[in-house]
């Protein structure tokens, strides 16, 4: 597996899983139903936002975008976002993402990284994240909408660097 920059071209390939993941309403509060171009805004920002694959061979594995959670005063913290192919989950593309995110913004010169909203029923990604080093600084309850689970909460995770 190779993690290296996206570009527009690996937009067609990331959005099937990008739209498969949105719709299944369990991960990530961004509005259903949207087209290629709508989510490819939300996804594939501009500098100073840093967007990433892993690929392996041609085929998209997953994708992550990285940058300042925060604009001014709070540029110097981080954040990101993260999305693996649900076929190919259990292989470790979301754990080499988010090495790879770390290593970038430490060397971006990040003093930490924030998540704002990992869903706390996504068990999952709150077990890996805290096996990268991330704590649980605080939970909005039933702040997310969960498909099947009815009204759950986001956990906020941090990590110094």
């Amino acid at each position: 597996m190779e993690i290296r920059e996206a570009t527009a071209a690996d937009w067609p390939h990331i959005y099937p899983f990008w739209a498969r993941i949105v719709e299944a309403g369990e991960t990530y509060a961004y509005p259903e139903n949207l087209d290629q171009h709508e989510a490819a805004a939300l996804w594939m920002e501009p500098a100073p936002a840093h967007v990433v694959v892993a690929v392996e061979g041609e085929r998209v594995l997953g994708s992550a975008k990285m940058g300042p959670n925060r604009p001014g005063r709070g540029a110097h913290i981080g954040t990101a976002s993260f999305m693996v192919d649900p076929d190919v989950q259990g292989r470790g593309v979301g754990r080499a993402l988010g090495d790879y995110v770390m290593r970038w913004l430490s060397d971006a010169g990040y003093h930490g990284i924030q998540f704002n909203a990992v869903v706390e029923s996504n068990v999952a990604a709150v077990n890996l994240w805290q096996a990268l080093g991330f704590r649980i600084i605080g939970t909005v309850p039933e702040s997310f909408r969960h498909r099947t689970n009815g009204p759950v909460g986001l956990h906020v995770m941090y990590k110094k660097l």
